[in-house]
């Protein structure tokens, strides 16, 4: 018997930012970014807007084989309400073992959620595309070629800082030393954007410049390193996201295909 891809899966993308004019129409909003490199036939998807204060209930919780954590304006380290209510719902989630993708903020958030330590990055802001070093158990975590780096963007001024002891980095780069974690089997933290195309960075760049979020001199040598830099390896991150967020379904398929 081979199982249909996706068949009865159902996720929900933590929506942690306002979504911009380009966003929204090149890309349906960021929803619709992850969407377009998570969802795959069958499955269904669904969005709550955390930042404007709408959460899953606890009945709908259990309705859900993953989460994803998207980025955000906001700081991880504060103690805004929506935030204090996303570290709530995150603790249930660790408790249910549901598993949960952060990506950027959502990759800080995770970390404070289980108990690390998030905070301004000593190196300042990191916004373009960069290398990250995967550690040599990454090939056995996830079905990706045995490359030892990939190329991702990044746009973000916090990370990561300290992780408890039960928590796995596997991977990270020059600018930052917690690129990426795991946490037991349901919690994965990528502090890069593998969702992220170069002209999304680039108009989130001229975005956050015209909110003052940056300054201008950090946004031109960004927009330099942006007109330098190749295109991220984001088929890669791709299927390392998806092999995470379904690794169980995926391995029974491999095994009802043999």
């Amino acid at each position: 018997m081979v199982l249909a891809a996706g068949v009865g899966k159902r996720f929900a993308v933590l929506l942690c930012a306002d979504d911009s004019e380009y966003v929204k129409k090149m890309h349906g909003g960021y929803f619709g970014v992850f969407v377009k490199m998570l969802a795959e036939e069958g499955e269904k998807w669904d969005v709550y807007r955390v930042a404007a204060g709408e959460f899953p209930d606890e009945g709908e919780i259990c309705n859900y084989d993953g989460f994803v954590i998207t980025g955000s304006c906001s700081d991880a380290h504060s103690n805004e309400d929506w935030i204090c209510n996303l570290l709530k719902l995150l603790h249930k989630l660790d408790s249910l073992k549901k598993r949960v993708l952060g990506i950027c903020f959502g990759h800080q958030i995770l970390g404070r959620a289980i108990g690390g330590k998030v905070g301004r990055a000593t190196s300042g802001w990191d916004i373009g595309v960069r290398s990250v070093h995967l550690s040599s158990d990454s090939s056995k975590l996830f079905s990706i070629s045995r490359t030892t780096t990939l190329s991702i963007i990044e746009f973000h001024q916090d990370e990561v800082l300290e992780l408890p002891e039960k928590a796995q980095v596997i991977a990270w780069s020059n600018k930052t030393g917690i690129e990426m974690f795991k946490y037991e089997d349901h919690i994965m933290g990528i502090q890069g954007h593998p969702e992220y195309t170069k002209d999304i960075l680039s108009h989130l760049i001229d975005r956050l410049q015209s909110r003052n979020l940056i300054k201008e001199s950090v946004a031109e040598k960004a927009r330099r390193a942006h007109d330098e830099a190749s295109e991220p390896d984001r088929e890669a991150w791709k299927k390392l996201c998806i092999d995470f967020l379904k690794g169980c379904e995926r391995k029974k398929r491999e095994i009802d295909d043999l």
